[in-house]
Order: structure tokens, then C-alpha cells, then sequence
């Protein structure tokens, strides 16, 4: 059974961009996006739960100046690509999704889909006070990657694989230290 300190401590753990080029060593075809290995600090932002200004339709049908609206996202993480010499983002984003307790496929998906919804409308980043700096405008790459534990039942597994999602598999061996820090908190 995935309790809920498994999601706790998986979203504080990557919220660290050192761990997540750890994450994403996992699945290599995303960790090939990174710019720069040698200086992941500057090549790659985290931002947990993550917040965006999504544009509004104005009336006449364009979105340009129109009035933004601040929302959460629905993944757990986002990781922007930026070129660290020119200090840029880049157009690659991952969107990261935690499997929470009691959570089935379809709530896990659906939170996928409502992400990629509101993105299509046009956004900018609500960036980390590190990174206002940063041209915060939308990407054209939108990547999903989804974490799942060794507790996550099969079907999810078996869905993940027939909708072609990449995923990976964390495994918390340190069980009864976990038991103790909820305990602890």
C-alpha cells in the first residue's frame, strides 16, 4: 500500500534539482533534454507544484493582452530546461506526476490531461524568486513522466504501458524509517 509519507518525501526529494537529474537519469530519453551536465544548477529549474498565468480568451478571439489567471497545475513537479550560457529557458518541459495514495489510473491520467489542457491556452511560469530573471513564456514541449512505486498495483502499470507514458518504478527500502519520521511528525 503507497502511504502517504512515500509522496511526501518523493516530491520534497526532487524538488532538489541535484536529485532531479537523479530522476531523470531514470528515464533516459528526458535526461538528454538537460543542456549542460556539468552545470545542472543553471540548466535545469524545479518548481514544485507549480503555478502558471494562463491567458484568457479576450472577446475578440485573441489572446494577446488578454488578462491572465493564476492557476495551479495538476502535476507535482516541473522541470524547465535553460541553456545555462545564455540564461535562458529552453522550449523543453517536463511535467512530473506522483502516484498518491489512492489514487487509481484514471485520476493519475486525468491529471495529465488537465495539464496539457490549460497549457494549450497559452501561459507564462510563475518562477521561483532565483529565476524571475528568466524569460518565463510557455514551451512548445510538453513532456509527462510519471513516478510510481513498487505498492502502485499492476493496472496502473498495464495502463501506463498501453497509453505509452513513460514511467518509473521508486522502491522506499528504508520502510521502517519512514514509519519513524511519520510518527516523529
Amino acid at each position: 500500500m503507497i502511504k502517504p509519507a512515500h509522496y511526501e518525501e518523493t516530491l520534497a526529494h526532487y524538488s532538489d534539482h541535484l536529485h532531479a537529474i537523479e530522476l531523470l537519469r531514470k528515464y533516459r530519453p528526458y535526461l538528454e533534454t538537460v543542456p549542460s551536465m556539468r552545470r545542472p544548477a543553471e540548466s535545469l529549474i524545479t518548481i514544485p507544484l507549480p503555478l502558471v498565468n494562463v491567458r484568457r480568451e479576450s472577446p475578440l478571439g485573441s489572446t494577446i493582452h488578454a488578462p491572465s489567471e493564476m492557476l495551479s497545475l495538476d502535476c507535482d513537479l516541473a522541470f524547465l530546461m535553460c541553456d545555462p550560457e545564455w540564461r535562458v529557458k529552453t522550449d523543453v518541459e517536463i511535467f512530473i506526476f506522483i502516484h498518491r495514495s489512492g489514487e487509481d489510473f484514471s485520476d493519475l491520467l486525468s491529471r495529465w490531461r488537465k495539464t496539457q489542457i490549460m497549457l494549450s491556452r497559452g501561459y507564462s511560469w510563475d518562477m521561483p524568486l532565483t529565476y524571475q530573471h528568466i524569460f518565463n513564456d510557455g514551451a512548445e514541449r510538453h513532456l509527462p513522466l510519471f513516478v510510481l512505486f513498487e505498492q502502485t498495483p499492476d493496472r496502473i502499470r498495464r495502463g501506463m504501458k498501453g497509453a505509452q507514458l513513460p514511467f518509473i518504478i521508486e522502491s522506499f527500502e528504508a520502510e521502517a524509517e519512514l514509519d519513524v519520521a511519520t510518527a516523529i511528525d
